[in-house]
């Protein structure tokens, strides 16, 4: 298929910027808010599997023992001692390493999101750019067949001015001009109300103005088969990965609630500082050590019932990766599907439809001139061809815009031949 152009309409110093598909995908990762908070969050959650592995903070205890509340004398008595304690709390080996595991995975899976994330916002953005894209174009073809409709009630009038014409056939004319003019206040509508919501994801006004560049490549490439996408999809869809890590981590959490059987421990150290007694008697100083834990004797109402809370909470993600998995699947074939029909649609009436449809006019315009085709026949073919046109630009931006899907469905831009 040959290669068509549009030819570029150079921006002047007082036009707004042109806004090129490649600057709209680079301004959506670098400023879109959405996307900064998600990575703000998966940078919080990085901070974490460090606080879980960590032994909790220990204990320091000043105190003072068995003052006699007569003198608050600390030489009155023999058992008064001034004291200093340190205790530490010790979780049952292997606990603090799958706290910092499950965290590890959770974190690993909010970066993943954030990439997920990412993605969308660029098939998102590329959609509504392809959308302006043909909007703009379907406003130049309304352009384009008004004038072609003023010319064909200025024929019908100096036919009619003659005597060769028919009245019907002007007013017919002047009925296709206003319709024409109806269809370009809905596609301004339209424009303006795209163009608000890729404003939105620029993190820019929504009335904001925004000019398309109007040189573009018209070429749909080839795509690689529906399996070849899954076995990418499967591997670099970054969604999928982080379910994976999700079950990582509720794996973690499984096995801490098994171990949550086994006591932890807390390790005491104290010590105790005497004066001697007022009759000059010397007192030693005192240390006590010991060591405590925990006793789970409501293990069938507690930790048994974490571990099944934990266990459910293995198998949600296990599932919602399969459903996840079947998802993505569907997704593919879908947008894989699209693409195919708009290239073909796109072929079709860039090698056969439209031009047919214009030597048609051309044929219906020289016949009407010669009084050998009626008015309405040729209205009707021009109209015709509008809706060809119309169709062509349509068929190149859904096709564009099933190639941004999959590639957000895959993961990656490697889907062509």
């Amino acid at each position: 298929m040959a290669t068509l152009f549009i030819v570029c309409r150079l921006a002047t110093a007082d036009e707004q910027p042109l806004l090129t598909l490649e600057a709209a995908t680079q301004k959506v990762v670098q400023d879109n808010p959405d996307l900064a908070q998600t990575l703000a969050r998966a940078k919080a959650m990085a901070a974490i599997p460090s606080q879980e592995g960590s032994l909790p903070d220990p204990q320091i205890t000043f105190n003072a023992m068995s003052l006699p509340t007569n003198s608050f004398s600390t030489r009155q008595e023999d058992m008064t001692q001034i004291g200093f304690g340190l205790s530490q709390g010790i979780p049952f080996p292997g606990k603090l390493a799958l706290r910092e595991q499950a965290a590890m995975y959770e974190a690993e899976a909010a970066t993943l999101n954030a990439d997920e994330l990412r993605l969308r916002l660029l098939s998102d953005v590329k959609t509504l750019w392809w959308q302006v894209f043909y909007l703009d174009r379907t406003r130049e073809i309304v352009d384009n067949n008004h004038t072609l409709l003023q010319q064909f009630v200025d024929i019908a009038r100096s036919k009619y001015e003659v005597g060769e014409g028919l009245q019907q056939d002007v007013l017919l004319a002047q009925l296709e001009l206003s319709k024409l003019l109806d269809q370009k206040i809905n596609l301004g509508g339209m424009r303006r109300s795209t163009v608000a919501k890729l404003n939105a994801l620029l993190d820019q006004p929504a009335n904001n103005p925004v000019q398309l560049p109007a040189t573009l490549s018209i070429q749909l490439p080839e795509i690689r088969q529906e399996d070849r996408l899954y076995q990418q999809a499967e591997s670099s869809r970054p969604m999928l990965e982080s379910d994976r890590q999700g079950i990582h981590a509720a794996q973690s959490k499984l096995e801490l609630a098994q171990k949550d059987f086994l006591p932890d421990f807390n390790v005491e150290a104290a010590y105790g500082a005497r004066n001697n007694m007022l009759d000059g008697t010397r007192r030693s100083d005192l240390l006590s050590l010991g060591v405590s834990m925990n006793v789970p004797i409501f293990a069938a109402s507690k930790q048994a019932k974490a571990v099944d809370q934990r266990t459910s909470e293995l198998m949600q993600q296990r599932y919602a990766l399969q459903d996840r998995w079947n998802a993505v699947r569907s997704e593919i074939t879908q947008s894989h599907s699209d693409y195919q029909r708009a290239k073909q649609q796109f072929v079709l009436f860039d090698t056969g439809i439209i031009p047919q449809a214009r030597q048609t006019v051309a044929s219906m315009l020289a016949g009407y001139q010669v009084n050998k085709v009626d008015f309405l026949n040729l209205v009707r073919s021009q109209i015709t061809l509008f809706e060809y046109e119309t169709q062509y630009w349509k068929a190149f931006t859904e096709a564009q815009q099933a190639l941004a899907q999959l590639c957000a469905n895959v993961g990656e831009d490697e889907i062509y031949e």
